[in-house]
């Protein structure tokens, strides 16, 4: 069982992997679903089935058709087989609300579409509070890093071998909240960026910043920081 009470305005990260470790996405058009299903299911009502023929995110959405948001994505990351959120709960009860409904929507897609049964994620989602300002300067980063896992996946021994090519591909990586950070408009009506460009500055802020952690990140050094690559994803 979770032993955590989520709090109205704290900040959380988020996480979570396949059962057995399996793949959670499959293709784009699974990740595309993923993410629809996360800015749909942002709000009180029932999970809505507005997602057919749909293979873009921001071009057929109707950003009318969901209601108020209850909870703030601040940062996000898709992998094949997990997710990470950095993300903050507008109500106490918001965050067991919107990853039951994001759960539940995005499982009975995935096993309808593959014809399967059963649960698609390795039990309920794993929640570390933010409690630490180091925590929460550098764990934007570290999510926002997990791409690399299919580039160079040396970064985890703080050994990247061509850090210019690192952010080039971290740039282009579409499933994560980074390059809207980095000045683009990827997903600007699925996160919320205020909070971390007050905290850690513009898009050239936020490119300095990364470039400075691949040259010298030292997750030992961050007091308190839980890293769930520790557990074996």
């Amino acid at each position: 069982m979770r032993k955590i009470n989520f709090t109205e305005g704290q900040i959380y990260h988020i996480y979570n992997r396949g059962v057995e470790k399996r793949d959670i996405f499959m293709d784009d058009a699974d990740r595309f679903r993923f993410l629809r299903s996360m800015f749909f299911c942002n709000n009180r009502s029932p999970a809505i089935n507005s997602f057919r023929g749909e293979n873009e995110f921001g071009e057929k959405m109707d950003l009318n058709n969901r209601g108020e948001a209850i909870v703030r994505i601040h940062v996000f990351v898709l992998m094949s087989n997990h997710f990470h959120f950095l993300i903050e709960p507008l109500d106490d009860d918001a965050m067991s609300i919107f990853m039951h409904k994001l759960g539940t929507a995005y499982t009975m897609y995935f096993n309808k579409k593959n014809k399967r049964v059963g649960s698609l994620f390795q039990g309920p989602f794993k929640a570390i509070e933010v409690e630490t300002d180091s925590y929460f300067q550098y764990l934007p980063y570290y999510i926002h890093l997990n791409p690399l896992d299919l580039f160079q996946p040396s970064w985890r021994e703080q050994k990247i071998l061509d850090p210019k090519k690192a952010m080039t591909f971290l740039n282009n990586y579409k499933w994560s909240s980074y390059s809207d950070y980095s000045g683009k408009n990827n997903y600007p009506s699925l996160i919320y960026k205020d909070l971390l460009v007050d905290v850690l500055g513009g898009p050239v802020e936020h490119e300095k910043g990364m470039r400075e952690w691949l040259k010298s990140m030292s997750f030992e050094s961050i007091e308190g920081m839980s890293f769930e690559s520790r557990l074996d994803f």
